[in-house]
């Protein structure tokens, strides 16, 4: 049995990105743990109100129930300033998190997203994941989200280019369901995270492994 956590920088991220995986894990016996960093808060400069905060909360907890995660910690960091603030206590409060947890695979943001949340969200997760430190850590992924990977500046050093492809077939319905549980966050179609677009997304990726539909990954780190 494993423990597997899933970093994500907004409440959807974590199903866009490995939703089909978290299930697999889930039906093979592992623990699978949620960690999100952010949400609307009350002195955001968009000025979310105490009804649009208790709405996001209410669905991020149906979201948990649908994966039946083991374990949820929610941050509450502001949505679209984590560059404002400062990166070690960013750093401080994933590593709490991390030795409270102890997983042993972690996915999270592509390291060259083009949203700001996730790139300065890698920096502080991977500081967080040093071996000598973390020494429970196995496996680090990082993984795609659709309207922010593939919208990464196109050049070698700055691309996905993944090495590891999870068969997400059999969970693949109940991913898309999920994925409904964020109506706002649902485009039409064609746009990228419209239903059609991640079912399309996930068969390209099985094509790539032979199977019907997969979910991909650049594998970062593995103890052996």
């Amino acid at each position: 049995m494993k423990k597997v956590l899933v970093v994500a920088v907004h409440a959807d991220d974590e199903t866009l990105g490995c939703g089909g995986t978290l299930l697999k894990h889930k039906a093979q016996g592992n623990e699978i743990y949620w960690l999100l960093l952010t949400g609307p808060t009350l002195n955001h400069p968009n000025k979310y109100s105490e009804k649009q905060i208790q709405v996001r909360r209410d669905r991020v907890e149906r979201v948990c129930e649908a994966y039946s995660f083991d374990g949820f910690e929610y941050l509450e960091l502001p949505t679209q300033l984590l560059h404002s603030l400062d990166l070690r206590d960013i750093i401080k409060n994933i590593s709490e998190v991390f030795n409270r947890i102890q997983p042993n695979i972690i996915y999270t943001m592509f390291a060259n997203d083009v949203h700001s949340d996730h790139r300065v969200a890698f920096d502080a997760v991977y500081s967080c994941t040093k071996s000598f430190r973390y020494p429970f850590i196995e496996k680090i992924y990082m993984m795609e989200t659709l309207s922010e990977t593939e919208f990464a500046m196109s050049v070698s050093a700055k691309t996905f280019i993944p090495n590891v492809y999870v068969d997400i077939t059999d969970f693949m319905d109940r991913k898309l369901e999920i994925m409904q549980m964020y109506p706002k966050e649902v485009m039409a179609e064609p746009y990228p995270r419209s239903l059609g677009s991640i079912q399309a997304q996930a068969r390209v990726r099985g094509s790539r492994a032979g199977v019907m539909f997969a979910e991909a990954f650049m594998l970062l780190f593995e103890k052996q």
